[in-house]
């Protein structure tokens, strides 16, 4: 069992950055591969990022790719997403989501997930 905690959001001007964290309770956070998923007002939750379990690997949706960065501590038990250059169409609640199957795009390739924290970009 897993048990993720999101921080971090916030109101912020476009343009600006946010980092949000994910904190995960148990001793095996370094097995799972982390994801991180947004949902926009009146829209379904989409793939943002996702972060394998040693941290050599990442994925971006094309949307955030080159804007956002996930990374992850694993002596920490924290998963990051480093958001930049920030836009109003990012505006949503932004869930964490830990897998032990192996990073995935897919909303049911993660087993455990946070309660979410808002980021609002204002224009």
């Amino acid at each position: 069992q897993v048990q993720l905690v999101e921080s971090g959001g916030g109101l912020v001007q476009a343009g600006g950055s946010l980092r949000l964290s994910c904190a995960a309770s148990g001793r095996t956070f370094s097995r799972y591969a982390m994801g991180w998923f947004r949902q926009a007002p009146g829209k379904e939750r989409e793939f943002a990022a996702a972060i394998s379990w040693s941290g050599d690997t990442t994925y971006y949706a094309d949307s955030v790719k080159g804007r956002f960065t996930i990374s992850r501590d694993n002596a920490k038990n924290t998963v990051y997403l480093q958001m930049n250059n920030l836009k109003p169409e990012d505006t949503a609640v932004y869930y964490c989501a830990a897998t032990p199957r192996g990073t995935s795009y897919k909303e049911n390739g993660y087993d455990y997930w946070g309660q979410g924290t808002q980021v609002t970009v204002s224009s």
